[in-house]
């Protein structure tokens, strides 16, 4: 999950600052006592990797410590101590180009043996999620917290009151957004300040207009599919959303990992807010009264002409634990993997929103907080022609700042369209 909080607490640089004591480098055995860190995004959804851990410690005799460290500031803490002795055992990540360059590092443990023992750590999960975090055809990743598709929430509210309804298609947004603005209404909320909201109009845009084809294209290493065309056009194609006041006149300044940009719909004063299916819980977290019934959400607009299946979505598959091929408890670390497919996981995320991508998840999504939602979201992800990986998870950690930069640069005006893909083609290949 995407979803952030800004910034590192005492509290938790105290637990991280601890871990070289406890973590990868203790060298009890699996029998006796011990533990095993596990690192993982912090957000609103660390109440089920609480609740799982204190399961699993409840009769597991090396025991399992939960580090959580905000959102914002992740990707940065995990490559700074994945190589020190404070490297956690088990980490969450979003598998493909996430964990690709900790794999050409030798850092983590390939999960044959795992799966050897317990065919369930596969099996229990759809193939087309848990074989993105296979890497150079061995498996570096067992699926947890749930599938996140992007989604165009909206506050109910705020477009009836202005006579409005979800827009089927661009040209339907981008006249919502001056209706909107005309009522003195943000049209579009967006957590500018965090940047990767952003990239999230780039990634379906380009999906609508040119089709998943040249994203992929790109990946694999053709520089010109960002001078295609369809990537010009999608870039204009944003813009004219851009220049009708669409995202108010401060997102820089406004961030989701904070709670900002979900507080403006969940107060009336935005609209709309493209995000992960992660939203819902944290607008559940927030504003329950509001996520409980005045929060909306469609699939994101077909654009007229485009080459993209408007049933395409893109996010994040699912994430992902991987293991670090040096902890001295793997079998621990197997039976900790192992309740990523139990019963107990698969309740206790549908119950804040999430949706997990076990086998037996259907059966379960009566017991949803929002059934229908959940409902919505496994129909949305089973008939998509297409799931896209988000761009800044497709590719390595190292394109992360610069893709970043070049999306905020165009989107704010400080460069043009050749400047944006100039900026693409010189990112690291994947």
């Amino acid at each position: 999950m995407r979803s952030r909080i800004a910034a590192i607490t005492a509290a938790t640089a105290l637990v991280l600052g601890t871990s070289a004591a406890c973590g990868s480098g203790d060298t009890s055995s699996d029998a006796g006592a011990g533990t095993i860190h596990v690192l993982v995004y912090g957000d609103a959804a660390n109440k089920v990797e609480k609740q799982i851990v204190d399961t699993f410690n409840k009769t597991s005799g090396v025991k399992a410590v939960l580090d959580t460290v905000p959102g914002a500031d992740y990707q940065q803490k995990l490559q700074t101590v994945i190589t020190t002795p404070r490297a956690p055992d088990v980490f969450f990540n979003w598998g493909g180009g996430s964990i690709q360059p900790f794999v050409k590092a030798g850092l983590l443990l390939p999960l044959d043996d795992f799966i050897a023992k317990d065919p369930g750590l596969k099996d229990n999960f759809l193939s087309s999620v848990f074989n993105s975090a296979v890497v150079e055809g061995k498996p570096y990743g067992v699926p947890m917290r749930g599938t996140q598709p992007v989604l165009l929430f909206h506050n109910k509210k705020v477009l009836a009151d202005a006579g409005l309804t979800p827009p089927k298609t661009w040209d339907d947004l981008v006249a919502a957004a001056r209706t909107l603005k005309a009522r003195g209404i943000t049209p579009i909320a967006l957590g500018g300040g965090d940047q990767w909201p952003t990239l999230m109009w780039f990634e379906y845009l380009y999906d609508r207009i040119a089709g998943p084809g040249l994203f992929q294209r790109a990946l694999g290493g053709d520089r010109e599919a960002w001078a295609s065309e369809d990537s010009r056009k999608a870039l204009a194609t944003l813009k004219q959303l851009v220049d009708v006041g669409a995202f108010g006149s401060n997102s820089d300044s406004v961030k989701f990992t904070d709670g900002g940009s979900p507080a403006l719909v969940a107060k009336g004063k935005a609209a709309f807010e493209l995000m992960g299916s992660w939203y819902y819980s944290t607008q559940q977290d927030a504003n329950p009264d509001f996520a409980k019934s005045g929060l909306g959400y469609t699939g994101f607009p077909a654009v007229s002409g485009g080459k993209g299946d408007p049933a395409d979505v893109v996010g994040n598959t699912n994430n992902f634990y991987s293991v670090l091929k040096k902890t001295k408890h793997p079998e621990a670390a197997a039976a900790f993997l192992k309740l990523m497919y139990s019963d107990e996981f698969v309740k206790a995320q549908l119950a804040i929103g999430n949706l997990p991508t076990t086998t037996g998840t259907a059966g379960f999504l009566d017991l949803s907080a929002s059934p229908a939602y959940s409902k919505d979201q496994y129909e949305l992800v089973k008939a998509a022609p297409s799931f896209q990986l988000s761009w800044d998870q497709a590719y390595p950690p190292s394109a992360m700042t610069p893709m970043h930069t070049a999306v905020q640069q165009f989107f704010d005006g400080r460069t043009d369209a050749d400047g944006f893909i100039k900026a693409m083609q010189a990112l690291p290949a994947s």
